[in-house]
């Protein structure tokens, strides 16, 4: 007990000698520890909250983008894609029989249909759409005398894409329209079952289905609905 007694003091002799100062086993902090239960991690924890609202945000807006591409396209071709063939050659040369057509059926919402239009128009007792061109308005008085088309009397050659008619039909006496009549023929009259005939007449508003614009098919006829031959 003695010799540890000694031993003792002889170190504390030795660290008074020496003037050394004497080492404290509490001075070394663990920062690893502190850095391990610091801020740090809850900050870490911060962000990706954030990138997971930014994730969901965008994922949103993605979405809406979407729908409303989708709903514009679902308008546009209910207003400018529904489509109809045209059967035999009434309407040539501006188009050929089985021509599939584009019909724009949102242009007679903001306007009236016009003189020299191509509509696609549908009666109740007729079960397929026909394609004809219009040359009068409502409240005109329609005839057709000496092959020309008359319009209140008077020769119209403005928008009349139809000359030397033989058959005058209905028309060969002055045919009054209503307030929402139009009088239809074919470009090619010769070969056309239209407002000349009885069983045809003049057209409503209500039965016509939209205006002619473009040619789908066949390829070689592919575009916009042309006047000229």
């Amino acid at each position: 007990m003695q010799g540890l007694d000694f031993r003792r003091k002889r170190r504390k002799s030795d660290s008074r000698a020496t003037g050394r100062p004497r080492r404290s086993r509490r001075r070394t902090v663990h920062r690893g520890l502190h850095f391990d239960n610091g801020k740090v991690p809850l900050h870490f924890a911060r962000e990706k909250t954030g990138v997971n609202r930014l994730n969901v945000r965008g994922i949103v807006v993605w979405a809406v983008e979407i729908l409303i591409v989708c709903m514009l396209a679902v308008f546009l071709v209910a207003a400018f894609g529904q489509r109809v063939s045209t059967a035999g050659d009434s309407m040539s040369p501006a188009l050929k029989n089985g021509d599939v057509l584009l019909i724009n059926r949102a242009a007679y919402h903001i306007k009236s249909p016009a003189r020299g239009d191509i509509v696609a128009f549908r009666q109740e007792d007729n079960g397929h759409y026909s394609v004809k061109r219009i040359v009068g308005l409502p409240g005109e008085t329609v005839q057709i005398a000496d092959g020309k088309v008359l319009i209140d009397g008077e020769e119209m050659a403005k928008d009349i894409y139809v000359s030397d008619i033989e058959y005058a039909g209905e028309a060969v006496q002055p045919v009054e329209l209503g307030d929402d009549e139009y009088f239809v023929i074919g470009d090619n009259h010769a070969a056309s079952d239209d407002s000349r005939l009885p069983g045809i007449g003049s057209i409503s508003r209500t039965e016509i289905y939209g205006q002619a614009w473009f040619i789908v098919s066949p390829f070689e006829d592919f575009g916009f609905i042309s006047n000229e031959g």
